[in-house]
């Protein structure tokens, strides 16, 4: 047999990964992933209080806190770069050139983003906090379009934010409730939405050189230990009441491992418009997994959320419309 010229291996994975891109940048493709990765992001709510109930954390405890998030997100990594070694047939090893991006991503995605996330969380109302994260949204189409100028930013985009984030408000607000903002609490969730913001950017910079997935998986390896040891050397502990607790923290490692892996090979392929607009519906599902997960069913009302979900899907629908594919369309028709 002939052996396989570098030409022809090269054309073949180039041909893989314009078929991978063909599927990310489809509706259908861009739809799938970027729902499952918010049904999974959305789930971490409800799975974070139980982890805290079972490893004996308590709400104040932000060693502790920082101590799981640092051992859920190492475990993600862990998954990420072993399950890749084993579909591609060979080690996923950064090489020297990738260590700065992983560094700098994981810096803002793990670091600082949860770094700042649990401390202000546990001084936050939930409310304000579940409204903050849901503006990263924004910021993430601000920062992408002022920038980092990936992209122009236009009234569409701005529109479809608005419906969206209306609908993260209604399935928040409650009536006569009211939203109260300190620096501490709800100012630490507000800069962690920043870092999160900011990674979704670098990611969608950084793929141009780099394997996304490699990028995912290595930056929790790497943020997973920096909090782990932040929380250790803090005086965090983790003490599992039963075996329950051990595979929550293998669910909620899957979580991060699954969702950001997709979301990123998203980002990568996408604006970051068409990508981040799909965050809304993080909190939306945050606030309906909750109700079921943790027998808050009479927190919600059925007619609220199902209204919210509607708000939500209308402002993705908005900021994923392409005026110029439309037009294509009418054209053909007329032809």
């Amino acid at each position: 047999m002939a052996p396989v010229s570098d030409s022809a291996s090269g054309a073949t994975i180039g041909s893989r990964e314009s078929r991978r891109n063909k599927f990310l940048s489809s509706t259908g493709g861009l739809l799938a992933l970027a729902t499952a990765s918010c049904l999974l992001w959305g789930s971490a709510f409800p799975c974070t209080k139980i982890g805290n109930v079972l490893f004996g954390i308590a709400p104040t405890s932000t060693s502790s806190q920082l101590l799981f998030a640092g051992v859920r997100f190492f475990i993600a990594g862990c998954m990420v770069v072993v399950a890749m070694s084993i579909m591609r047939g060979r080690p996923l090893l950064p090489k020297a050139t990738d260590w700065k991006a992983i560094a700098c991503l994981s810096l803002f995605q793990t670091v600082l983003q949860y770094g700042l996330f649990y401390p202000g969380l546990s001084r936050a109302s939930g409310v304000a906090s579940s409204i903050i994260e849901a503006s990263a949204s924004f910021i993430v189409i601000l920062l992408s379009a002022l920038a980092f100028r990936q992209e122009r930013l236009d009234a569409r985009k701005v529109a479809g934010c608005v419906v969206g984030f209306a609908g993260v408000l209604l399935v928040n607000l409650r009536s006569g409730g009211a939203l109260r903002f300190s620096l501490a609490g709800e100012g630490l969730v507000f800069l962690s939405t920043i870092a999160a913001a900011m990674s979704s950017c670098l990611i969608r910079e950084f793929s141009k050189r780099h394997d996304p997935v490699l990028l995912s998986g290595w930056q929790f390896v790497v943020g997973g230990i920096v909090l782990t040891a932040i929380g250790l050397a803090t005086g965090g502990k983790l003490q599992p009441s039963r075996p329950a607790a051990l595979v929550l923290l293998a669910y909620m490692g899957f979580i991060s491992a699954a969702a950001y892996t997709m979301w990123s090979m998203l980002l990568s392929a996408n604006p970051v418009s068409r990508v981040a607009v799909f965050g809304f519906m993080n909190p939306v599902f945050g606030v309906v997994l909750s109700a079921l997960l943790l027998g808050e069913a009479s927190a919600i009302d059925p007619l609220r959320a199902t209204l919210a979900l509607v708000l939500v899907s209308a402002g993705i629908v908005i900021v994923n419309r392409d005026p110029k594919a439309r037009e294509s369309a009418r054209s053909d028709e007329s032809a």
